[in-house]
């Protein structure tokens, strides 16, 4: 596997958790959101991370016959947990139903905060793995010298 193979499945992971902070954010946002009904009440998102369909033969000289060479991930798509709802009873509530509920969404704070450091910290791990395959590179450039 060259440098640039690294340099690109680095920056697939760095795109992908991207997105997995952002998704995260998103939730947290909208934790405390109530509804008064349960078709309108915000769901918790997740991401769903795939292997990098696009083959590296095309580009390179690669065995077709390797199924191990590293291609990178990309976000399938963003799908909302089935979890239950969070429903209280509140008569009081400006936004209770007719039977006096509120509906909040399924939103795990703990559970949220928990993704979020892990997203972050697979990102900077990306980040190091780039930086350390832009050095081996540029080092060697300079081996010529």
């Amino acid at each position: 596997m060259s440098l640039n193979n690294v340099i690109n499945i680095s920056g697939t992971g760095m795109n992908a958790q991207s997105i997995r902070l952002n998704t995260t954010a998103s939730n947290l946002a909208n934790a405390q959101t109530v509804s008064s009904s349960v078709e309108d009440t915000y769901r918790a998102r997740k991401p769903i991370f795939q292997v990098w369909q696009t083959p590296y033969q095309e580009r390179e000289l690669v065995p077709a016959n390797r199924n191990d060479v590293g291609r990178g991930v990309h976000v399938q798509g963003i799908v909302e947990k089935q979890d239950p709802l969070d429903i209280r009873y509140e008569p009081t509530h400006p936004f209770a139903d007719e039977e006096g509920y509120v509906y909040y969404p399924n939103v795990n704070v703990v559970e949220e905060m928990a993704d979020m450091i892990s997203a972050s910290r697979s990102f900077t791990v990306n980040v190091e793995v780039f930086n350390t395959a832009k050095q081996m590179l540029q080092k060697t450039l300079t081996m010529g010298q």
